[in-house]
């Protein structure tokens, strides 16, 4: 049977959502319970911090929202970021390279090690879940041997106004982080990359009868989930001035939560980068909304990975009742 016969009888991949109604629900009632809670919450200074410490992680997500759309998971994300950040630092302290070749140092650095992870997940078929797990071990433990486990500080002022400037009184990342979304959304949504992402991840045999490369395409979007972490790596560095070994510890939990929580199917063939910013946003207001109740961060970690297991509960609920 030839290629076309078979495309033609393939089933269009589901529906993406712009955004889960739930998902917007849930960012109203704790903004709305915070406001009660706090009086601090709705201030123009504390705005400006949810979105601030949300840029990182918003950043983060949305690569994550790239790799699960094809029905793949990337655990290493958070130590991609650190060695970025680490990499990146150091080519511009020690090798003396101006800040524009270092943010071309933290991008290609993110990129790499997400092409990495692509080329073992294609070429080695091993579950993308270990690949990723192994790299965690092997991004952070680099990044701590390139430092000898100190923070990498004093970064160019040209380059810090990345994480600290405020044109318009906006600070940088923020802008960054929405500039950045409105990307992935149009490469997402309106590009045969990003449709083809959603399209493996619904149906995998079906993508290959319809003469997608598969293998080739999964490991652009494991690039590119690793270049986007080089961005949060960063915005990270920038923002504290120094590039840090330890930075992004856990954060692949929380860019995957949000991603989740924004209406993205965890097992693939569904995605939305508004979804994953309003999802990024949910989990930057609860956070910061424990803080200012003085929550121990210890007990913050117990919640987000609650918080993960209900998202993908609650979206497994929901898509067993839209089969009926």
């Amino acid at each position: 049977m030839s290629t076309e016969s078979d495309a033609a009888s393939v089933p269009p991949p589901r529906r993406r959502s712009v955004v889960r109604i739930e998902s917007l629900a849930v960012l109203a009632l704790f903004c709305g319970v915070l406001s009660f809670l706090s009086p601090y919450f709705l201030s123009v200074a504390n705005i400006l911090n949810v979105l601030l410490a949300t840029s990182v992680i918003g950043v983060l997500a949305y690569g994550a929202t790239f790799v699960i759309a094809a029905a793949g998971i990337d655990l290493s994300l958070g130590s991609v970021l650190g060695l970025a950040g680490v990499a990146g630092a150091l080519s511009m302290n020690q090798l003396g390279l101006p800040w524009p070749a270092g943010v071309l140092v933290f991008l290609a650095a993110g990129a790499a090690c997400g092409c990495m992870n692509g080329l073992i997940v294609t070429l080695g078929r091993i579950p993308p879940f270990i690949v990723t797990l192994g790299t965690l071990g092997v991004a952070r433990g680099l990044a701590l041997v390139l430092t000898n486990g100190a923070p990498v500080y004093g970064l160019d002022p040209a380059f810090v106004y990345l994480g600290q400037g405020r044109p318009a009184g906006i600070p940088t990342p923020v802008i960054i982080f929405l500039g950045v979304g409105a990307i992935c959304h149009f490469v997402l949504s309106y590009t045969r990359f990003g449709k083809y992402a959603v399209v493996i991840g619904d149906n995998e045999s079906a993508a290959r009868a319809m003469g997608i490369r598969v293998d080739r395409l999964r490991v652009a979007l494991y690039s590119l989930a690793g270049l986007l972490a080089g961005v949060s790596g960063l915005l990270f560095a920038a923002r504290t001035n120094a590039g840090d070994p330890t930075a992004g510890v856990s954060y692949e939990l929380t860019a995957i939560t949000a991603t989740v929580l924004g209406g993205t199917n965890l097992f693939g063939g569904r995605a939305t980068i508004f979804g994953t910013l309003v999802g990024a946003l949910i989990m930057g207001v609860l956070q910061n909304g424990l803080n200012l109740m003085a929550v121990s961060s210890f007990y913050q970690q117990i919640l987000i990975g609650v918080v993960l297991v209900l998202a993908v509960w609650l979206d497994q609920i929901n898509q067993r009742r839209a089969k009926r």
